[in-house]
């Protein structure tokens, strides 16, 4: 004797079988692809040189790859996803012809797994473009945090975080190695010869850390903090608390792009399955 299920019903079993395979389907979309791509990241932080227009080639290429508008001062891009290789960046000033010559220009070289920032670093008489290694992982259970100083108002600083030493009379335009902290929520203090600014920051374990010290109003500076990598399951993570930042690969809540595209083509198989079947029963 067979039992008739009400089409209702095989169309609900459907569509929840149709979330659970979505939901079983890898939280970032980006996590399977982290051995075989490389992530750079484009900053802009010479205080007194002017908005410029940022390019990324493929090295012997003449066909930009990542082109950024009008890129001011403590402004930093999300990192974006490449394929190992040379690449160039140029630097112009804002509005430029891409045909003309650039103000500045320096060569990455991406490696798989690996991050970088690629930033203009210095006073506008003496700018350079410099390649930073950045660091995606630290020692399990902390937090890994370097510094940035940025300041033309402030060249000499000093920084420590809840009281852990983090830089010593820092000179612009230099840059810290990364060193590692206690997770947590603490107080980041910023020292000048005039004056100290303090900021309340919050650093995750398992996480690493970018803090760029900038000009900010008169002599007191203020601080950037940028998260370069949130734990193994998101690298890199790319996050800042001002400007503009992100993460690669995301769509920023809920389930990525690609999982709710495979729910609703599933749910759409199953439905025009079941009204075949309908169909042919009526016939």
């Amino acid at each position: 004797m067979s039992v008739r299920i009400p089409l209702s019903r095989k169309l609900a079993a459907a569509c929840l079988a149709a979330a659970t395979c979505a939901a079983a389907l890898p939280a970032t979309a980006h996590a399977a692809t982290t051995s075989t791509v490389g992530w750079v990241r484009l900053a802009h932080l010479s205080p007194d040189t002017p908005a410029v227009d940022v390019y990324l080639y493929p090295f012997g290429g003449n066909t930009a790859q990542i082109v950024l508008k009008h890129v001011a001062y403590g402004t930093l891009s999300p990192y974006e996803s490449l394929a190992p290789g040379d690449y160039l960046v140029a630097m112009r000033a804002a509005g430029a012809a891409a045909t003309t010559s650039p103000v500045i220009s320096t060569q990455v070289d991406v490696t798989a797994g690996k991050a970088y920032t690629v930033a203009g670093l210095g006073a506008e008489s003496a700018l350079t473009l410099q390649v930073l290694n950045d660091q995606l992982d630290g020692p399990q259970g902390k937090s890994s945090v370097r510094v940035i100083e940025a300041s033309l108002r402030n060249p000499t600083v000093s920084i420590d975080a809840g009281g852990d030493t983090v830089a010593t009379n820092l000179h612009f335009p230099a840059v810290t190695a990364y060193q590692t902290l206690d997770p947590g929520p603490c107080a980041l203090r910023v020292a000048t010869q005039s004056a100290a600014a303090t900021t309340q920051l919050d650093f995750a374990a398992d996480s690493t850390y970018t803090l760029a010290v900038l000009d900010g109003a008169g002599s007191t500076p203020k601080v950037l903090s940028l998260s370069d990598a949130a734990g193994t399951s998101v690298l890199p993570k790319g996050g800042v608390n001002t400007g503009f930042g992100g993460t690669a690969g995301s769509t920023g809540g809920g389930w990525p792009a690609r999982e709710v595209l495979w729910a609703v083509l599933l749910v759409a198989g199953a439905g025009a399955t079941l009204a075949s079947a309908r169909r042919l029963r009526r016939g």
